[in-house]
């Protein structure tokens, strides 16, 4: 069967692959039809993403068709149509035990640490898959993943309807963290640096938005909450200067959560942490949020549709990936499919 791997950064091959076979374990076989290139994606062909290994079959935000269930399986049948938790963890370390495998001590996720799904089929226990919605194309699955990812940092923020919200960066990711975040409070201050961006961060809820290089950011954001600087601040755009604007922007007692990989050393005032006593907080991945996801789709209050930009086959991923390094401003997400 045919896949995607990267040998090293900037070396990305078609090959040909065994197809996995079920076992007790991985006792489900699915056919891939869908699969999003994520930043993260990017980062590891790009030699950017500092936890992924090589060589490694990419692709974590993946979906497709149960082809084959083992013996033991008891809520699948041939023919279902899941989307994949990118997700593996041990049970039984320190965070396992407090309910965070996001983070487990031994954490392998699927197309960074382990092989992904940019390959005709995958074998994983039937835990890990969840049954997608009729009314959601496969392309438009894709975006569930993301979701998760969105529904885990405002989990983490605690995020209330009293809060007052920034959100630093409108790209994928602070998208998708808008469109959970209007769910959960109408205060919420958007700032980027392409008015396009803004405006449709804007139709999409944003209260407020700031174009942080025709504008002064801090003096906006205290515009926008009072004076008092935000009650809660996610990095979505995940720079050099992320973390001290947000430590500045958001006001006593406030939550500011990053979300970012990058190794390089970034500046942190130790005064604005303590003098306002901030709570800075990481999120990860997530930890068990598709089924959220998946019941929001289902009640009518996230509507994924629409969401993908462009599409390739699995065939042509280095087209995709030389069309996503254009920045072309059409780009929204892309989706490798299986219908070669």
């Amino acid at each position: 069967m045919k896949a995607v791997r990267i040998v090293k950064p900037e070396q990305l091959e078609l090959i040909e692959v065994e197809k996995p076979v079920i076992n007790e374990k991985d006792n489900v076989l699915i056919r891939m039809t869908a699969a999003g290139i994520c930043g993260s994606d990017v980062g590891i062909y790009h030699g950017t993403n500092a936890a992924a290994t090589y060589p490694r079959i990419i692709g974590h935000e993946i979906v497709g068709v149960v082809d084959q269930v083992g013996p033991n399986v008891q809520n699948l049948k041939v023919g279902d149509r899941v989307i994949v938790n990118q997700v593996t963890s041990c049970g039984e370390c320190y965070p396992c035990r407090k309910g965070r495998g996001n983070v487990c001590d031994h954490l392998a996720v699927r197309g960074v640490h382990i092989d992904g799904g940019y390959r005709e089929f995958i074998a994983v226990p039937e835990s890990d898959c969840y049954i997608l919605p009729d009314q959601l194309s496969d392309v438009d699955a894709v975006m569930i993943e993301p979701t998760t990812i969105a529904i885990q940092s405002c989990t983490r923020a605690q995020l209330e309807q009293e809060d007052m919200l920034l959100l630093y960066g409108a790209g994928a990711l602070g998208s998708s963290i808008l469109r959970i975040a209007r769910q959960m409070c109408s205060h919420i201050i958007v700032a980027d640096i392409m008015d396009d961006k803004l405006a449709e961060a804007k139709a999409a809820g944003a209260k407020y938005t700031i174009n942080t290089q025709k504008e002064d950011f801090l003096e906006k954001v205290l515009e926008y909450t009072h004076g008092r600087g935000t009650t809660v601040s996610i990095d979505a755009a995940c720079v050099k200067d992320s973390l001290l604007n947000l430590l500045k922007a958001t006001g006593n007692a406030g939550r500011v959560i990053t979300m970012g990989f990058s190794t390089a050393p970034t500046e942190v005032n130790q005064f604005l942490i303590t003098s306002k006593e901030l709570d800075v907080r990481g999120s990860r991945l997530q930890n068990k949020m598709f089924g959220k996801a998946i019941e929001m789709i289902h009640a009518g209050t996230l509507n994924l549709s629409g969401s993908v930009s462009h599409t390739f086959p699995l065939t042509k991923a280095q087209e995709a990936f030389d069309f996503l390094d254009t920045r072309d401003p059409s780009i929204r997400k892309i989706v490798l499919t299986f219908d070669f």
